[in-house]
């Protein structure tokens, strides 16, 4: 990844799988982790916030569900409720929509990354991991359109192998690495990259 680049903001997306992909990427996040994380996970729209108090629990940075209006705080993970699509808005702050479902899927991944990639452009930095749709790819495409630095799970390395290959088949992402290698890329985040 280019020294130059200043990143502010990291968006993941995840779907079949999730959980336990978000169970080792989280924790291995340093107290001091300089970013701001948004995070679509799917589940069902009658979920309990079981997940954000069980990641907050293992993590050493505040996990938590996101509310409207939330001004987004550096070293801060922000997770998606249930049954609403997450979006960044142009103050920096964030906002919750019952709109239509996008790829069936509320949350959406692609709302939450092309509303980031319109606000933080090459400020941002987009993760999709596993998954058993196609949720995501366009979403990627925006961030990388707009000047973002793109990482894909390895396929091989994902539970469910289809969301990562549709990210891959949409666009080239920046780096396609394993959960591992990701969590050791964020985990040495000193300044926001």
């Amino acid at each position: 990844m280019s020294k130059t680049r200043e990143i502010k903001a990291v968006v993941v997306g995840a779907s079949a799988g999730g959980l336990y992909a978000l169970k080792k990427l989280l924790p291995a996040l340093p107290a001091s982790f300089p970013c701001a994380m948004l995070i679509v996970q799917h589940m069902s729209p009658h979920s309990d916030n079981y997940m954000v108090r069980m990641l907050n629990e293992l993590s050493s940075i505040t996990v938590k569900e996101a509310d409207e209006k939330e001004p987004i705080q550096p070293g801060t993970v922000y997770i998606a409720p249930p049954d609403y699509h997450l979006l960044v808005e142009a103050d920096y702050t964030l906002s919750l929509s019952v709109e239509e479902k996008v790829n069936y899927s509320r949350p959406s991944i692609d709302v939450l990354f092309e509303t980031a990639a319109d606000v933080y452009g090459k400020h941002l930095m987009g993760i999709i991991l596993t998954g058993a749709n196609t949720d995501g790819a366009n979403g990627l495409y925006a961030v990388k359109k707009n000047g973002g630095f793109t990482i894909v799970q390895d396929p091989n390395d994902a539970e469910s192998p289809a969301m990562p290959r549709a990210a891959i088949e949409r666009i080239m992402p920046h780096k396609i690495l394993t959960l591992k290698q990701i969590s050791a890329l964020l985990s040495k985040a000193e300044t926001c990259f």
